[in-house]
């Protein structure tokens, strides 16, 4: 397994990492990455891939100009063993247009599970992003 840093810095201000020669947008990213290929090895899960891409809109014309479709590509699918699938995608945090996207895919893919996650170590790992933000909201309190 070979573990590189880039030096180069994703839109996000975090720095890329390629990890067996995949480069990933972060740090988090490519954790995630080394945790389902274990899963994979454990035999826990069937498979994973990265990036696939889902269309939420298509490409249309308007008074002549061609539209490009709009697209979201989750960083992981999983595969279970029991053949259902799950999208995860490694978030630090939510923006506007990302908080769009996830409201479009969730539309026009009902029964597709897509599920943001980062990673707290003070909360054993890997973490959904909005079981995070309840925690934090309690903790507020």
């Amino acid at each position: 397994m070979n573990i590189e840093r880039i030096a180069k810095l994703s839109k996000y201000n975090s720095k890329k990492v390629k990890v067996d020669g995949i480069e990933f947008d972060s740090k988090q990213e490519s954790r995630f990455y080394l945790y389902l290929k274990e899963k994979l090895d454990r035999k826990e899960i069937k498979s994973f891939e990265l990036q696939p891409s889902y269309e939420l809109t298509p490409k249309f014309i308007k008074c002549g100009k061609t539209i490009r479709a709009i697209t979201y590509a989750p960083d992981f699918k999983v595969i279970y063993n029991d053949d259902t699938i799950e999208l995860y995608d490694v978030k630090g945090f939510s923006t506007q247009a990302s908080e769009i996207r996830k409201k479009l895919f969730d539309y026009r893919y009902p029964d597709i599970k897509l599920t943001w996650i980062t990673y707290v170590k003070k909360y054993g790992g890997w973490i959904e992003t909005d079981k995070l933000k309840k925690i934090r909201k309690e903790n507020k309190k």
